[in-house]
C-alpha cells in the first residue's frame, strides 16, 4: 500500500495490547477489528460503493487508508474497476487481476463515525473472544469443571468458569439440591457447541460420568490406570452402581475405591448429596456380572437368552423385594450397568412355572405321539420341547434315554413325522381357505404355521407382505419366530417381483 503523510499513532497499539490482554485474544485480531472499523468509517465518508481498505501499521500504529481499483478487461462496476488501457496510463506494467491503490488522506472521525467504529471493534472483539472460548473448551468435553454460581435462571444454573460461562440445566442438577449466587460448584462438561449467540458450554451434575470422574479424582489407582471404571449407572441423588476392574491382581478394585474406613467413597457421596453408591467388581462373564450387579440381593439361578439379550434371574422368596428394590430401582440400575434386560423371579414362582411347563409339554407329547405319561415325562425330562425335535434328532439321542431301545426310538420318530405331516396338511388347507397365495407360500423362511398367522391378519398376497415393515412381520408371527435379519430377507423376497420389470 502506498503511503501518504500519516502520523504515528502509538496509542492505537497500546489500546490493542490492553484489549488483547484483557480479553485473552490475539493482538492481531484486535488490530484487524480496528482496521474494519476505520474502513467502515472511510466508506461512510467517501461512498459505500468504493472499495476502501484500511491498514494499521503493526510497528508505528499509523493508519493508512486507500481506495482499490481492480484491473479488468470488461468493466462491470465503474467505481471499483478500470480497464487495462486506463490502468497502464498510471502503471505501465498493470495486468488483469492487479489492483491500483489510490492513497486517501487520514479521516477525522466525527461523533457518529467514531460511535460506528467503536461498535464494530466491540463486536469483532466479542466474536474473537467467543471463538477463543470455543477453541479452549471444545477439547475439555469429559472433564470436571470448577466455578462459582453466577446466577440462577428458572432453575438453570449459570457457572462462572473464569474465562467463560457454563450452563447446568435444571434436569442436569441432582434433585432437591439448591444453589445460590456465589456458591462454589463442580460439574461435568458433556457438550460444547458453537452457536450464533456464542459458544454454549453445557455441564451436568446428574450425568453418570460425573461420578466416574469424581472417583478418578479421589482414587489414585483409577487416575493411574491400574483400576478401570467399566460402567456406571445412576439414579441421581438416590442411588448409583459403579463397576470396576483391577489390572493388577494384587490390588482389590472395590477396596481401593472404598478407601480406608470408607474415606474415598464418602468424599464422592458428600459431593453427590448423599447418593448411596454400590461398588461392584466387573466380570467378563455376563451371568456373573449380573449376579454382582444385583447385590446386595442373593441369586440362586440365572437363565440367559443371548438372542433377545435378556436374563432371567431367580432369587429366594425372601430376597425378591431386595433384588427389585424400591420402585424397581435396584434391578433398573443393574440392567443399566450390565446392558442386559433383567427379569427377576422368586423361587416359588419359577418352580410353579417350571411345573406348568413340564405338564403342558408332557400333555403335548401325549396328544401328538399317542404315548403314555411315563414316556412323555421322560422326553420332557431329557430336554425335548417340541415334536420336531423328536422327529429329526439323531436316533442315538433317543436310545440314550433310560428304558428306550432302538424299536421305541424308531416308533417315536415315525409317529412324530406322521403327526407333523398331517399337521402341515391341515394347516396348508387352512392357508388356502384363508386365501394366502401360493407365491407367498413359496418364499423361503416361512413355515405353514407362519402362513396361517399371516392369513389370519389379512396378509394374503406378495404385495400385502411386501408392504410390511420387519417389526410388523415379527409381531404377526410372534416373538422368537424370526429375527430382524430373517424378517427383512422375507420382505425383500416378497418385493422382488416389483423389480422384475426393471431388470427385464
Amino acid at each position: 500500500m502506498e503511503r501518504i503523510a500519516a502520523l504515528p499513532r502509538p496509542e492505537l497499539l497500546q489500546v490493542a495490547d490492553a484489549v488483547a490482554r484483557d480479553k485473552g485474544i490475539d493482538r492481531d485480531e484486535v488490530l484487524e477489528a480496528m482496521e474494519q472499523a476505520i474502513q467502515k468509517a472511510g466508506r461512510s465518508k467517501y461512498g459505500h460503493e468504493h472499495d476502501i481498505r484500511a491498514h494499521v501499521d503493526r510497528k508505528t500504529g499509523e493508519i493508512l487508508l486507500a481506495r482499490y481499483l481492480e484491473v479488468v478487461e470488461v468493466i462491470e462496476n465503474e467505481t471499483t474497476q478500470l480497464t487495462v488501457e486506463k490502468a497502464r496510463k498510471k502503471k505501465p506494467d498493470a495486468q488483469v487481476g492487479d489492483f491500483l491503490v489510490d492513497p486517501l488522506p487520514p479521516i477525522d472521525f466525527g461523533r457518529i463515525a467514531a460511535q460506528t467504529a467503536k461498535q464494530v471493534i466491540v463486536q469483532k472483539v466479542r466474536d474473537a473472544e467467543r471463538q477463543r472460548q470455543f477453541n479452549e473448551y471444545k477439547d475439555r468435553v469429559g472433564e470436571v469443571c470448577n466455578g462459582l454460581v453466577k446466577r440462577v435462571e428458572f432453575g438453570n444454573v449459570v457457572i462462572d468458569l473464569g474465562r467463560a460461562e457454563a450452563m447446568i440445566r435444571r434436569d442436569e442438577l441432582i434433585p432437591r439440591e439448591i444453589f445460590r449466587t456465589g456458591d462454589r460448584i463442580r460439574a461435568y462438561i458433556f457438550d460444547v457447541r458453537s452457536e450464533p449467540r456464542g459458544p454454549q458450554i453445557f455441564a451436568s451434575r446428574s450425568h453418570p460420568q460425573f461420578m466416574a470422574k469424581l472417583f478418578a479424582q479421589e482414587v489414585p489407582e483409577i487416575y493411574d490406570g491400574i483400576i478401570e471404571i467399566k460402567s456406571v449407572a445412576r439414579d441421581p441423588g438416590s442411588r448409583a452402581k459403579i463397576a470396576v476392574i483391577s489390572h493388577d491382581s494384587a490390588i482389590d478394585p472395590v477396596g481401593a475405591c472404598v478407601g480406608m474406613r470408607g474415606s474415598r467413597v464418602q468424599a464422592v457421596v458428600a459431593e453427590l448429596q448423599g447418593e448411596k453408591i454400590d461398588i461392584i467388581p466387573w466380570s467378563g462373564e455376563p451371568a456373573t456380572f449380573v449376579v454382582n450387579a444385583l447385590a446386595p440381593a442373593e441369586v440362586t439361578k440365572v437363565v440367559m437368552d443371548d438372542e433377545s439379550h435378556t436374563m432371567e434371574v431367580v432369587v429366594p422368596d425372601d430376597q425378591l423385594s431386595l433384588a427389585i428394590g424400591r420402585r424397581g430401582q435396584n434391578v433398573r440400575l443393574a440392567s443399566q450397568l450390565t446392558g442386559w434386560a433383567i427379569d427377576i423371579m422368586a423361587e416359588a414362582e419359577e418352580s410353579e412355572r417350571r411345573n406348568e411347563e413340564f405338564r403342558s409339554r408332557s400333555q403335548m407329547f401325549i396328544d401328538a405321539l399317542d404315548v403314555d405319561d411315563v414316556i412323555a415325562h421322560l422326553l420332557v425330562t431329557e430336554g425335548f420341547s417340541s415334536v420336531e425335535e423328536v422327529a429329526f434328532v439323531p436316533a442315538d439321542d433317543l436310545t440314550g434315554i433310560e428304558g428306550f431301545d432302538e424299536n421305541v426310538a424308531e416308533e417315536l420318530q415315525n409317529r412324530a413325522r406322521t403327526y407333523l405331516s398331517e399337521q402341515d396338511e391341515r394347516l396348508d388347507a387352512k392357508r388356502k381357505d384363508l386365501g394366502v397365495a401360493d407365491e407367498v407360500a413359496a418364499i423361503e423362511g416361512l413355515t405353514v404355521q407362519h402362513l396361517v398367522k399371516l392369513g389370519d391378519k389379512g396378509v394374503k398376497s406378495l404385495d400385502d407382505l411386501a408392504d410390511l415393515a420387519s417389526d410388523e412381520l415379527i409381531d404377526i408371527l410372534g416373538k422368537g419366530e424370526l429375527n430382524a435379519d430373517e424378517a427383512n430377507a422375507v420382505i425383500m423376497a416378497a418385493r422382488a417381483h416389483w423389480f422384475d420389470g426393471e431388470n427385464a
